[in-house]
C-alpha cells in the first residue's frame, strides 16, 4: 500500500463494559496500522471507565464527555484532539473486521472524495427477530446511500475528512439521532467533497433480539425522520392508515402464510419467513409512533465549529 494517511478511529461508548473486550480486539487486529484510536465515555455508570483506564496499547486513548448526553456530543470531542487526516467512525456494539480501516481509507486516494461509508452487516444471531432482521439487510449502508433526499452513511461505518469538518462544523452535540444524516447532508449539499462506498469495509453489528429493542429502534428511525425534516425539509413519512394495516394483515392471511407454510414444509423457506409481514407492520406503526410524538429542542440546531486542541494538551 502506497497510501498510508494518518487515521482517527473515534468511538463514542455509554455503558460499554461488556462490548469493549471484543471492540479493543477488533481494533488491534486491524491490517492497517497507522491509526490511532479515541475512546470517548459518555458519561457511563458502569465499569466503562475502569476498562479505559486499563488499556495500555499507546494507539489507543480514552477520553470523557460528561457535559452532553449525546454520542454525536461524545464524536465531537473525539474530532477535537484527532491527529488523523481521515476520521473514522465506529460504534462499541459494532465489530470491525481486520481489514475495516485498510479498505475504508482507499477511496480517499482520490482527492475528491471527502466521505467513505463502508459496509454494515449482521453478527451472527438465533433468534427470529435477528433472522428477520438479516434477511431485510435492516443495518445495510444500502438503504442510507439509496436514501431520496441525498446519500449518507452511518456513523457506524463512515470516514470523513478532518478538512470537510472545517468547513462545515462539526456534528451537532444536541441531537440525538439523524446526526449522521445532518453531517454527510451538510457536506455533500454545502461542500464540493465526494462521497464513496466502501463494499469490503465491513463492520458487524448486533440486531435486536426482543420486541421492546426492534420497537425502540424504529421508533428512533421516525423521530430522525422528523428531526430531519426539520432541519432540511425532507418529505415526512406517510402514515399507514388502518385499512392499509387491514389489507397486509389479511393478504398474509389468506396468501401469504399459506404459502410460506408450503415452502417451509418443502424446505424451501424458514419459520421466520411465515412472519415476515406481521414483523415488518410492528416496525412501521412504532416508525410513525416516533415520527409522530417527535420535537426537535431549539439546542439541536447547534453546530459548533472544529477546534483541534494543541498536540501537546492531549491524554
Amino acid at each position: 500500500m502506497s497510501f498510508l494517511p494518518f487515521v482517527s478511529v473515534i468511538v463514542p461508548i455509554y455503558n460499554g463494559e461488556a462490548d469493549l473486550p471484543p471492540l479493543l480486539a477488533c481494533l488491534q487486529a486491524q491490517t492497517y496500522a497507522n491509526f490511532e484510536c479515541l475512546l470517548v465515555d459518555n458519561n457511563s455508570n458502569d465499569r466503562t471507565a475502569e476498562l479505559l483506564n486499563e488499556i495500555e496499547d499507546p494507539r489507543l486513548r480514552s477520553l470523557k464527555q460528561s457535559e452532553i448526553q449525546s454520542s454525536y456530543a461524545a464524536r465531537n470531542l473525539g474530532i477535537q484532539n484527532a491527529k488523523g487526516e481521515i476520521l473514522a467512525f465506529t460504534d462499541a456494539d459494532c465489530r470491525p473486521e481486520p481489514n475495516w480501516l485498510e479498505d475504508l481509507i482507499q477511496p480517499f486516494c482520490d482527492p475528491a472524495v471527502g466521505l467513505v461509508a463502508g459496509e454494515i452487516k449482521a453478527l451472527p444471531g438465533n433468534t427470529l427477530l435477528e433472522q428477520y432482521a438479516d434477511r431485510q439487510e435492516t443495518l445495510s449502508q444500502k438503504h442510507t446511500l439509496n436514501h431520496p433526499f441525498c446519500a449518507y452513511g452511518q456513523t457506524a461505518n463512515l470516514a470523513i475528512r478532518a478538512a470537510a469538518f472545517k468547513e462545515v462544523g462539526l456534528f451537532r452535540p444536541y441531537l440525538t439521532t439523524g446526526g449522521d444524516a445532518d453531517i454527510c447532508w451538510r457536506i455533500l449539499r454545502e461542500t464540493a467533497w465526494q462521497l464513496r462506498f466502501a463494499e469490503t469495509a465491513i463492520v458487524r453489528h448486533r440486531h435486536r433480539t426482543t420486541f421492546s429493542e426492534l420497537q425502540s429502534q424504529w421508533r428512533r428511525y421516525g423521530r430522525s425522520n422528523r428531526y430531519l425534516h426539520d432541519l432540511h425539509g425532507i418529505d415526512l413519512m406517510r402514515e399507514p392508515q388502518f385499512g392499509e394495516y387491514r389489507y397486509r394483515l389479511l393478504r398474509w392471511i389468506l396468501k401469504e402464510f399459506p404459502i410460506a407454510t408450503l415452502n417451509l414444509i418443502k424446505g424451501k423457506a424458514a419459520f421466520v419467513d411465515l412472519i415476515n409481514t406481521p414483523i415488518g407492520l410492528f416496525c412501521l406503526h412504532a416508525r410513525a409512533q416516533g415520527q409522530r410524538q417527535a420535537t426537535l429542542s431549539p439546542q439541536a440546531h447547534t453546530i459548533e465549529p472544529l477546534i483541534q486542541q494543541p498536540q501537546n494538551s492531549l491524554n
